[in-house]
């Protein structure tokens, strides 16, 4: 039977399928009942699910992140799409097709790390330079930044995620900085490329999108001031000083980028440089968010469920061929 992805589903359609589970939480009703809230996806999209009348043994029963058989029905709750499951059997990863299930970004993944590369090169501050390649050759973290998404939802939340996000933005910048000659190109650039970095250790991508528990407990800001450092300190053994004035701007760029506190930022920007790369984060990460939930949402009608991350609903018709 073929696997019905998650957008192809439609409120009240019966479900018999295998989706992968993340998060799972046992909860409590008001009436005292147990039920199981998680969520199930796909590389098409993820849903909420939810399952009524659970019971602690077969909560027990579940991986944290995992592939479940789920016998149920699709509905509509508040205007949003979600699966209520009447029976679910864990089923071994071994007999999946795990390609079916991560989604993964439409983009070439070697050809964006290249380009990166190709961008950076241009960098000619000696200290900046040095401190971006000791990045660029680190093989296993390359790897790593080539494959974690930028989040586990809202924007770039597929495998190669995080190099596309990092890849657009190094792309507008480049064509924006020439109208400001005033900017620190190196800086830009270094800040670009470095500010989510962190991201390759918050996040675990193996099977779901979820949160490492370094990452929770620190944050991928906190996590990328550490690798900054760390290369820093391998520069300093091999005779590169460090230059404290240039480290510190980078530094803020990447303290700052999320542009403001109730976002995560331990710092506002307060250098046109930083200004620059939290705006340009915003866009990149607002306009996969919003062009995603138009392109990707279950069904033909012309405005999608309310985004609570964009606090608004989103007008779908294309009016403009």
């Amino acid at each position: 039977m073929a696997h019905i992805f998650i957008n192809q589903i439609q409120p009240g359609q019966q479900i018999n399928d295998i989706y992968l589970i993340s998060q799972p939480i046992l909860r409590s009703t008001t009436r005292g009942d147990l039920y199981i809230a998680m969520f199930v996806s796909d590389k098409t999209g993820r849903l909420n699910c939810r399952v009524w009348q659970a019971t602690e043994e077969l909560f027990n029963s579940l991986p944290k992140e995992g592939f479940v058989h789920i016998k149920g029905r699709s509905e509509l709750y508040q205007n949003t799409l979600q699966i209520v499951a009447d029976q679910l059997m864990a089923v071994p990863p071994e007999k999946i097709k795990v390609d079916d299930y991560l989604p993964r970004t439409q983009k070439d993944i070697r050809q964006m790390f290249e380009e990166i590369t190709k961008i950076l090169a241009v960098i000619k501050n000696p200290f900046v330079k040095a401190l971006v390649d000791e990045f660029l050759k680190d093989k296993d973290l390359m790897k790593k930044f080539c494959t974690a998404p930028a989040a586990t939802q809202n924007h770039h939340s597929y495998i190669g995620g995080l190099l596309e996000h990092t890849h657009n933005m190094m792309n507008v910048a480049k064509a924006v900085m020439p109208y400001y000659p005033q900017l620190q190109s190196d800086l830009v650039l270094a800040g670009i490329f470095l500010h989510d970095m962190g991201k390759t250790d918050e996040l675990s991508y193996d099977m779901a999108f979820s949160y490492t528990d370094s990452g929770q407990l620190l944050g991928h800001i906190v996590q990328t001031t550490f690798m900054v450092n760390d290369k820093a300190a391998i520069l300093k053994q091999a005779g590169i000083e460090t230059d404290k004035q240039i480290l510190d701007s980078i530094m803020h760029i990447i303290v700052s980028h999320h542009g403001q506190y109730e976002f995560g930022s331990p710092r506002l920007p307060m250098t046109a440089e930083a200004y620059l790369v939290s705006l340009l984060d915003n866009i990149d990460a607002k306009i996969n968010q919003v062009t995603d939930k138009i392109e990707n949402e279950p069904g033909e009608a012309n405005w999608t469920a309310y985004v609570k991350a964009l606090e608004a609903k989103l007008y779908r018709k294309r009016v403009v061929e």
